[in-house]
């Protein structure tokens, strides 16, 4: 019996060294995971930037989107004001009317088409005293004949006709 003894004296005996050496390096260790810091650790390190980052871009985000305010209703005024000045400058044009119209200018004695008579005349028909063409068109009149054969027009064989379109009677 005392020989059992004695091996399991001796045979606990390097188990006993071998728990001592791990535990003096775990000192060390101690010191390193306070350097080196733990998963855990740095993982809610990780969530404490991010929560950061993610605050000062709201921030951010916040200022822009209080500036584009800012911006859009200086723009709102400005265009407020246009659209009145607007409003004025009508309202000291008295009894002022465009008129749409498909109306030939005839040619006057130099060749020009003569769309200022024309203005007056629409004008007038209408019970207003002056006019003036806004919107004129042009457009080249051939005869038949050219069209159907496909060639290409002769110098002199199509005129060219300008029509209002627009008038501004008052």
């Amino acid at each position: 019996m005392l020989a059992c003894l004695s091996a399991g004296v001796l045979l606990s005996a390097p188990f006993d060294g071998r728990a001592q050496e791990r535990q003096k390096p775990a000192a060390p260790a101690a010191q390193a995971s306070a350097e080196n810091p733990d998963f855990f650790t740095q993982v809610g390190r990780w969530f404490d930037q991010q929560f950061s980052s993610f605050n000062s871009n709201m921030k951010d985000a916040k200022s822009q989107f209080d500036n584009f305010g800012r911006e859009a209703s200086i723009a709102a005024k400005t265009s407020a004001e246009r659209a009145k000045d607007a409003a004025d400058v009508l309202a000291r044009i008295p009894k002022t009317r465009v008129v749409k119209i498909h109306e030939k200018c005839a040619l006057a004695p130099n060749g020009a088409p003569d769309c200022a008579t024309v203005a007056l005349n629409v004008c007038k028909a209408q019970g207003y005293v002056s006019g003036k063409s806004l919107d004129m068109t042009t457009a080249e009149k051939c005869p038949a004949r050219v069209w159907a054969s496909g060639r290409p027009a002769a110098p002199g064989e199509c005129t060219t006709e300008t029509f209002v379109s627009r008038v501004l009677c008052n």
